[in-house]
């Protein structure tokens, strides 16, 4: 076993910008703990969260607000823990998984994960623009995508260890804009979304769960540069998490309370348009260039030579083009697909690593956890028609994580009886 040093030297490329190489422990800690609470404050604040919200509006408020607490409980648990190991080791998300799965082994994750986060800028982008395009129609949707798409590039030039009084100032405006927000939706006297489709209790819980799980790919690349890394992780866990409820209540009433699962609409029918654009754009921002500026340095951590911060432009650039060209809306099984293939990925992780302290980043790969993996994806799938009151998430991680945990001691005991 490797003993992992988070501040061994690292070597700054000019020509990958702010990022330490990937595969590289970053060499200098430089995010205060606040800047990661306002980083991921902002992250959280989101049109894909407020419109996900409103899923939960079949299990009336109480109710599915209770489904909202238990699944981002579920989610902060998950969040805190994976960002600990990238903030602790100084790897980012996905060369930390090599010291479970191997080199090579980490790359169906690397690969996976480049591809969910251009979903996601797309994503993102598409709803912003849409809502922006609603607001001030004359600029079309496909101008308020070029616009979006040039933010978010200027955002990742600036590179997150610059920018703290940036995102400082965006996430204050976001905090004020979305109490202005509540108290518009919340004070409607509208009238309860129609809906036919049927929501267990457990699907709830599932559907909160998802959205922080969709991070715990990204958030390592954030907290691995974490000055504090126990007092990072938990602040960026709280104030994501923290957040997200409130976006997902915040939907939850739009479809109860204002009559609509439209945000754009709610704010301009109360005549607060200026309010709904800056929020609509300001939250876009925000959010997605972590997705973007992440899709490079997973790209980083396939062949250490890419240029991790050019190919978060890239992935911007795309994803802004994807968002004009393409049919991007529906996200719901987009997230379910994610959590398939990460929760099995996040429970062998931190079961081998942070119990067994196992470090397999020098070989090639670790076939046992593959296969635990592969089983977990399988059984994530075959979960999907469960009815669990905690979702399905939670069920098949305990599963795997002690499929590990009983492989891990069986190899253990194996090295003390040959050795």
């Amino acid at each position: 076993m490797n003993t992992i040093t988070a501040h061994a030297a690292a070597r700054k490329d000019a020509s990958r910008g702010e990022f330490a190489p990937a595969g590289e422990h970053i060499g200098k800690r430089v995010l205060a703990t606040p800047a990661l609470g306002l980083v991921w404050f902002g992250a959280s604040v989101s049109l894909a969260e407020i419109l996900t919200g409103t899923f939960f509006a079949p299990l009336g408020f109480m109710v599915g607000l209770q489904a909202i607490l238990i699944g981002h409980a579920i989610g902060f648990c998950l969040f805190a823990l994976m960002a600990y190991v990238s903030a602790k080791t100084g790897l980012g998300a996905m060369d930390a998984v090599k010291l479970s799965f191997g080199r090579y082994g980490s790359l169906v994750f690397s690969i996976a994960n480049v591809v969910q986060l251009v979903g996601w800028t797309a994503i993102m982008v598409a709803s912003g623009a849409a809502a922006a395009a609603f607001l001030v129609p004359v600029v079309g949707l496909v101008g308020w995508c070029a616009i979006i798409g040039a933010l978010i590039v200027v955002w990742i030039a600036i590179g997150v260890r610059n920018m703290s009084r940036i995102q400082a100032v965006a996430s204050i405006c976001l905090f004020i804009l979305t109490i202005v927000i509540s108290t518009t939706v919340f004070y409607a006297d509208g009238t309860s979304l129609g809906t036919d489709a049927p929501l267990s209790f457990g699907a709830a819980v599932e559907l909160a769960v998802a959205m922080p799980l969709s991070w715990l790919p990204v958030v390592g690349d954030y907290t691995r540069e974490a000055k504090k890394p126990l007092a990072g992780s938990l602040t960026a866990a709280t104030t994501y998490s923290l957040g997200s409820i409130w976006m997902f209540s915040i939907g939850l009433g739009m479809a109860l309370f204002a009559g609509s699962g439209d945000i754009a609409e709610i704010l301009s029918g109360a005549g607060l348009g200026v309010v709904g654009i800056l929020v609509v754009v300001l939250s876009t921002v925000t959010t997605t260039f972590l997705d973007a500026q992440s899709a490079g340095v997973s790209a980083a951590a396939i062949h250490s030579s890419l240029p991790a911060k050019w190919l978060g432009v890239g992935v911007a650039v795309i994803g802004a083009i994807a968002a004009a060209l393409a049919p991007v809306g529906d996200f719901e099984n987009f997230l379910y697909l994610i959590g398939s293939v990460f929760a099995p990925m996040v429970a062998i992780l931190l079961t081998d690593h942070l119990l067994f302290g196992n470090d397999s980043s020098k070989n090639p790969a670790n076939a046992p956890n593959l296969v635990l993996w592969l089983a977990g994806f399988v059984l994530y799938r075959f979960s999907m028609s469960w009815d669990f009151v905690l979702g399905n998430t939670l069920p098949v991680m305990i599963i795997v994580a002690l499929a590990t945990l009983l492989v891990g001691l069986v190899r253990r005991r194996n090295r003390h009886t040959n050795g």
